[in-house]
């Protein structure tokens, strides 16, 4: 409350006094916000003399005591936005120091930090105020581990993890979080173990995410060199599972990415539908059984199913294919009968349903005959 009743004595006294030269003395104004007087070079303290009554160091490290100092630098700078230069450089500086802050400073430090994001000062780049942080020195004492965790808490009060995350791409941070933990602890795991003990499961859960989509991009590009050369498929099973086992990852995406690498490799005709068809039925045959080393249940034969039926209803050239595909899958013991027979009875994916299974109709009828036969 006391920084809060100080507010409007601090705005009328600095912003409207003639007195004050900010052209010249730029970085020493910020200097007594931060610190309450001009620091030695070298230094985070203020030189010997008279102090400011109030700086950012001198409040508690919580946010309803520093919020009225980033609102009067947003006023501040609205009426010279000049004096942006001078807040980057000074908080450059100090950010560069943290290790000669007390730890209860640093903190203060990172919420002042967070709030000017969070209040959108005026032409503040993210980029200057997180590049400085990784200091080798600082980063393996784990001061800025601390700092940006409080500065991430903080801003995470009023912001969502979307806009945290657009905030770090900005600061060009984003595919460098792993950047901010001394090297024993720079792991996803020690990411997710920290952050979650932090109570920031939104950021882990978005770290995991993107680990997740990179190797599954990494997968599929290795596999799609591989189809491409036309590498022996044991190889190529060899492999895909030692990339799920190195990974984790699952079933499902397997056969998904599988689909997606056999068919981009096709080398389509222009208009010919019959070259088409052709090329199409020969990459399903030769790579059946990379499908059915993984599509070992009915579930992810299902999955396989919905897959090409969505590829086949959004590439024009598929559109008629469909059921000599799903034949083809069914000759090479990839899709069993009873998979078949659920999809086009219970099939639960609306993209094109109803003109495929009127088109698979007459080999499902085989299939229903043929059981009855049995």
């Amino acid at each position: 409350m006391f920084c809060l009743n100080l507010l409007e004595e601090l705005v009328a006294k600095s912003i409207e006094s003639s007195d004050l030269n900010f052209s010249r003395y730029g970085d020493t104004f910020f200097e007594v916000v931060f610190t309450g007087g001009r620091t030695q070079p070298g230094t985070t303290k203020s030189d010997e003399g008279e102090r400011h009554t109030y700086s950012v160091i001198d409040c508690e490290p919580k946010r309803e005591a520093i919020l009225p100092s980033v609102l009067y630098l947003q006023k501040i700078l609205r009426r010279r936005p000049f004096l942006i230069k001078n807040l980057e450089n000074v908080m450059r500086r100090f950010l560069q120091s943290l290790e000669l802050f007390e730890e209860n400073e640093r903190k203060k430090l990172a919420v002042f930090t967070a709030l000017t994001f969070s209040q959108k000062l005026s032409g503040l780049p993210p980029e200057t105020v997180l590049q400085p942080l990784l200091k080798d020195n600082l980063v393996a004492k784990g001061i800025v581990l601390t700092f940006i965790t409080d500065f991430f808490k903080e801003y995470l009060i009023d912001n969502s993890v979307d806009d945290l995350i657009s905030l770090l791409k900005r600061g060009k941070m984003e595919d460098n979080l792993l950047a901010f933990f001394p090297s024993a602890k720079r792991s996803p795991e020690g990411f997710s173990e920290h952050f979650s003990k932090e109570g920031l499961t939104g950021l882990v859960e978005y770290n995991e995410k993107k680990i997740f989509e990179v190797k599954l991009k990494e997968m599929k590009s290795a596999l799609t060199t591989q189809i491409a050369e036309e590498t022996d498929i044991s190889e190529v099973i060899e492999t895909v599972k030692q990339r799920v086992k190195d990974a984790k990852l699952p079933d499902i995406e397997i056969v998904r990415i599988l689909w997606d690498v056999i068919m981009d490799a096709v080398q389509w005709s222009g208009k010919n539908q019959q070259q088409n068809a052709n090329a199409a039925l020969r990459q399903v045959k030769t790579w059946a059984g990379l499908l059915n080393t993984f599509c070992t249940s009915g579930k992810l034969e299902l999955e396989l199913m919905y897959k090409v039926q969505i590829q086949c209803y959004e590439d024009a050239k598929l559109m008629k294919l469909f059921p000599e595909i799903v034949r083809s899958l069914y000759d090479q013991d990839v899709l069993a009968e009873d998979t078949i027979l659920l999809w086009f009875r219970k099939g639960t994916n609306s993209k094109g349903r109803q003109t495929f299974v009127k088109a698979l109709e007459p080999f499902v009828n085989w299939l229903e005959e043929a059981e009855e036969e049995e």
